[in-house]
């Protein structure tokens, strides 16, 4: 049986969790499709990446990923605060924007409202932390 390897291309299911439990994202999910990559590409979180590797299909196994090896430490540096003329009028805590940063379109979100500005946040939703995946190898190239 072929084991997953560097440049393989595999069809996976997996739950995505925080070390409390948390559900953030699942393959299992109504409406959801196993998902299909190839590593070697970077279309994947590192540490994701290396724990598919020598994993055969049918093997289901648990990684935990510590977020150096997903989305990075949360840097303050991604803090910015815009003046309210720069956003809808009804804005509220918690909503994600799009906007336009150095690279292109990037989603931020809204973490507080001052008298004249808005504090958004353009870290990943996820950066500064660990990851637990279940994953399910279904599928391997």
């Amino acid at each position: 049986m072929s084991k997953v390897n560097t440049s393989s291309t595999v069809t996976v299911n997996y739950t995505g969790r925080l070390e409390d439990g948390t559900i953030f994202d699942s393959s299992l999910n109504e409406g959801r499709e196993p998902l299909k990559a190839t590593l070697g590409q970077g279309s994947l979180i590192p540490g994701f990446e290396a724990g598919l590797i020598d994993m055969e299909v049918g093997q289901k196994k648990t990684i935990e990923i510590n977020h150096q090896d997903a989305y990075g430490e949360y840097r303050e540096e991604m803090l910015a605060e815009v003046t309210k003329d720069k956003v809808p009028e009804d804005i509220q805590v918690g909503a994600m924007l799009q906007t336009l940063g150095q690279n292109g379109p990037m989603i931020v979100k809204v973490v507080d409202i001052k008298e004249n500005h808005v504090v958004i946040d353009a870290n990943h939703p996820l950066a500064g932390k660990d990851l637990i995946f279940d994953l399910e190898l279904l599928e391997v190239n």
